[in-house]
């Protein structure tokens, strides 16, 4: 066991500006995707140029941003919104949707795709692989801010947090969502896949990832658990995403459509 000790939320203070670790794994999460998404950008199959990785991170952070935080008021917390409105601008505080980023996420690409004459599933199966970096860098600042702790246990590799030895549920997250996903996608996505199949492959896998973390998960104290005692509303939420996932592949391989053709 591993006795946890609280990390100071701010990472760098310079005079008024106080710069949180939070803040700065979403920082590291959208440099690290655009590099990534660059070095896509260069394979023989990718279907957006360079110049156009640049354009995409900017729709795809004010999805996330503007989407992760919306989502997480509406699904988890909608009670202190209608308390205080400006808590929904409030991101260095945590609190950030997946499910919420992921609806934010979807209508970038929609709005991209339309901008450059594209399908929004070229967009998603071009940047899914690059995605993990940011889910993963997410979860490692929800444990620097000691929030989604997991049910207590007595594995050798819990950490000891208030007295209670619990679940590290960020850092599983981090890996399998983080490190497993992206090489499940950057390997799969390496060759010529049909349109969808990456994108089906990233909601089906995340999806599963998702649905057994929440079992050593703990819900949120104001929400607790949906029904028989472990159900819980990350599960809920997740559960279509599996299913259209596993529909997306199947329709891809069905379809088999040729790839794109390449930018320029």
């Amino acid at each position: 066991m591993f006795e946890y000790t609280a990390f100071d939320p701010v990472a760098v203070q310079l005079g008024p500006l106080a710069i949180r670790w939070y803040g700065l794994m979403y920082l590291v999460g959208f440099v690290g995707g655009w590099w990534l998404a660059r070095i896509r950008a260069r394979q023989p199959h990718a279907t957006l140029s360079a110049e156009q990785v640049d354009d995409l991170l900017f729709y795809v952070a004010l999805g996330v941003i503007l989407g992760g935080r919306l989502g997480y008021i509406l699904f988890y917390d909608t009670a202190s919104l209608l308390e205080n409105p400006l808590k929904l601008l409030r991101i260095w505080e945590g609190g950030m949707s997946f499910h919420g980023g992921f609806i934010g996420v979807v209508v970038a690409y929609l709005l991209f795709a339309r901008k450059i004459g594209r399908g929004p599933f070229e967009i998603a199966d071009f940047a899914a692989p690059v995605i993990p970096l940011g889910l993963g860098a997410g979860r490692i600042g929800n444990f620097i801010n000691g929030e989604l702790w997991g049910a207590k246990t007595d594995v050798p590799w819990s950490f000891v947090v208030n007295g209670e030895a619990r679940h590290p549920s960020q850092l599983y997250e981090a890996v399998l969502e983080g490190a497993a996903l992206f090489a499940i996608l950057w390997i799969y996505a390496a060759r010529p896949r049909p349109t969808m199949a990456v994108s089906g492959l990233f909601m089906l896998c995340y999806g599963v990832f998702r649905f057994l973390v929440e079992f050593v998960r703990l819900p949120d104290t104001h929400i607790g658990y949906l029904a028989f005692g472990w159900v819980t509303l990350g599960q809920v939420l997740t559960l279509p995403m599996i299913l259209v996932g596993a529909g997306l592949i199947w329709l891809a391989y069905r379809r088999q459509p040729l790839p794109a053709k390449e930018p320029g």
